[in-house]
């Protein structure tokens, strides 16, 4: 048709939108070349028909059932045994140390005689300012014998106004001479008390810091004393465990040098600051009936359970946190279905590798643990184990 190529045999519209590289013959074409080419127009329309897309694959998220925290083990820390008064036993004047009394670990009572210094030098101080202090009497019992005296003539007009004011003055020093020396001879006495050291309170002798011997100074240690009475666990906080200290709260101690016993302490001093070099703060505990056989310097674990804002919250990986707006949150995987729900929580507090969350989580609730940032709301997911637990439990 005005020569025109054309397809004989094949309907116009099956040829609609298909490409196929083909070679035309101009009508009329043999036999042969029809067959030809409507079986590679069949094999085209074949291969234009449109197959359905699988469905993707669900994908696979670490996610764990949520649990309380009051099913969890209490959390514990080291600490030692020490006496809630332990002071530094010294003389309060210089000398050389003459005799030791007690050792280490010996038990004193309060006014004990623990250590003494040569005295020869005290005692001739004292010795001089009881002399002087005799003569300072003496001297005022005359100035006042001549006052007395001066007073009567004066009454007589027979000595000067002048000299009676002499007289009055001569009596005056001599009393404050008198009062003067009466102070250094009782200084003096002090002196010769503070050569003998002795025990303000009765305990234990801890540490020893002087010899026999030794020349010491005023104020320099000796003894350190161990106060009996009131017994202390010492133990350094870290800052995840800080929650737990608050002071009055209660916890159990157990010794490691007495098996099968448990302790009541109470936590009666928590520094308001961390130390510079472990960052970690001093807590005090007191225990409440400590045995006899609790020594000082006895290794202890002071466990606390759990509280009862404790047991309704959770704790998860610090990996699991998400943020919804600048709002914590985590990722659930809700039943049935599997599907993936942004829930806002509240943080109680913030762990080195944990996240313990206060509310916006029920028990069973399953919690994306991974790849928080690689999923979407309302993905279909498959939810798979973590391989090691363990690793985020601490």
């Amino acid at each position: 048709m005005n020569g025109a190529p054309r397809f004989e045999g094949v309907p116009h519209h099956a040829l609609a939108g298909a490409e196929v590289p083909v070679k035309l013959f101009p009508s009329p074409a043999p036999v042969v070349a029809r067959a030809a080419l409507l079986s590679i127009v069949c094999a085209a329309l074949v291969a234009c028909k449109r197959h359905e897309t699988p469905a993707p694959a669900p994908r696979p998220v670490v996610a764990v059932a949520a649990q309380a925290d009051g099913h969890a083990s209490s959390s514990s820390l080291p600490g030692q045994i020490q006496s809630r008064y332990s002071t530094p036993l010294s003389f309060r004047i210089n000398g050389k140390i003459l005799e030791r009394r007690v050792r280490l670990g010996d038990n004193v009572k309060a006014g004990q005689i623990v250590a003494r210094l040569d005295p020869a030098d005290v005692e001739k101080n004292n010795a001089s300012a009881r002399a002087q202090l005799d003569a300072a009497e003496h001297q005022l019992i005359y100035a006042k014998q001549q006052l007395d005296r001066d007073r009567a003539q004066a009454a007589e007009n027979l000595i000067a106004p002048a000299q009676l004011e002499q007289t009055q003055n001569a009596y005056a020093s001599a009393l404050a001479q008198r009062n003067q020396a009466r102070q250094q001879a009782g200084l003096s006495s002090d002196q010769l008390r503070y050569a003998t050291l002795l025990a303000d309170h009765a305990g234990v002798i801890t540490a020893e810091q002087a010899d026999t011997g030794q020349n010491v100074t005023a104020g320099q240690a000796v003894y350190t004393l161990a106060w009996s009475g009131d017994i202390d666990v010492i133990c350094d906080v870290p800052e995840t465990a800080l929650p737990a200290f608050a002071v009055g709260k209660e916890a159990i101690v157990k010794l490691a040098g007495l098996p099968g016993k448990t302790f009541k302490a109470r936590v009666r001093e928590l520094s308001p600051a961390a130390d510079s070099q472990s960052r970690t703060w001093r807590a005090k505990l007191t225990l409440e009936t400590p045995a006899p056989d609790v020594r000082l310097g006895m290794t202890a674990d002071i466990a606390f359970a759990s509280s009862d804002a404790d047991k309704g919250a959770f704790t998860v990986p610090s990996t699991a946190l998400f943020h919804d707006n600048g709002h914590p949150a985590v990722w659930i995987v809700k039943q049935p279905g599997d599907a993936l729900e942004l829930r806002r929580v509240e943080v109680a507090r913030y762990g080195e590798r944990t996240v313990t969350i206060a509310s916006g989580v029920s028990a069973g609730d399953r919690i994306v643990w991974q790849g928080v940032h690689t999923v979407t709301a309302g993905e279909k997911v498959r939810v798979v184990a973590p391989l090691h637990p363990e690793d985020f439990a601490s």
